[in-house]
């Protein structure tokens, strides 16, 4: 007569918890950074299909590493609950905070019940009207959520890469400032060893604008990205459009 196989518990969840670290810790790193003007995101991405930062409402921003089947599905969870509780009551209803706890419950289910947790880790950011009411949250593979200050930095190396921009990071930073800070922080995590330095068509890199009157989200790339990381004016040489939430 086979004996039944028992894992305790506390193993169950380790072993869980270990998995999804593993998995997140083979994507690159995404850097989400306060700066004077909204909030910043980059991340080493040379894809222009497969997006790792993304709108999700008006003046919400999502940014994810891990795998990406997971968290594209999601991103778009997220949009649709943003559209429903917009229409349901008033745009000014939608928040990050409402959007996190969403995320974190159904991130913490997944892990506790189902047979593989999910291999992602999410940043949901919102700009305020000033840099003391801009909110960003953390959530990891469990369902936790932390409600991070200034910046935060998240997949492989994070705590490594968190150093480097902690160091560098002072209030009423410019754009061209915390877009240098993000990918020198970035630049050294990969296999190429640090100091690896990013051009604009390695990165994916986004901001929350609090200067616009309603859709705060709009990506940089090619050319005016490579203006922005050369001390140029980024505002100046976009194609005004959000992402589609």
């Amino acid at each position: 007569m086979n004996m039944p196989f028992y894992v305790s518990p506390e193993q169950l969840m380790k072993d869980r918890a270990d998995f999804a670290r593993k998995g997140i810790a083979r994507g690159r790193s995404v850097v989400v950074v306060g700066y004077d003007g909204g909030i910043a995101f980059a991340t080493h991405n040379p894809s222009r299909a497969l997006h790792k930062i993304s709108e999700i409402y008006d003046r919400i921003g999502f940014a994810a590493v891990g795998k990406y089947n997971e968290f594209e599905n999601l991103r778009v969870a997220g949009i649709r609950y943003a559209d429903l509780r917009g229409y349901s009551y008033d745009r000014s209803d939608v928040d990050a905070r409402g959007l996190a706890n969403a995320y974190a419950q159904t991130l913490g289910t997944v892990f506790t019940t189902e047979s593989k947790p999910l291999e992602v880790e999410l940043v949901v950011a919102q700009v305020g009207a000033g840099q003391d009411q801009d909110q960003i949250y953390r959530l990891t593979y469990d369902g936790s959520v932390t409600d991070e200050r200034q910046y935060v930095v998240m997949g492989g190396r994070a705590e490594e890469l968190s150093e480097i921009v902690a160091s560098g990071w002072v209030p009423g930073m410019g754009l061209h400032d915390v877009l240098g800070l993000a990918v020198r922080a970035l630049g050294s995590d990969g296999a190429e060893g640090p100091g690896r330095e990013l051009g604009a068509a390695d990165l994916e890199v986004a901001v929350l604008d609090r200067t616009r009157p309603r859709r705060a989200f709009r990506r940089i790339a090619g050319p005016a990205l490579a203006r922005a990381l050369d001390g140029g004016t980024a505002e100046q040489h976009h194609d005004g459009r959000g992402d589609g939430a």
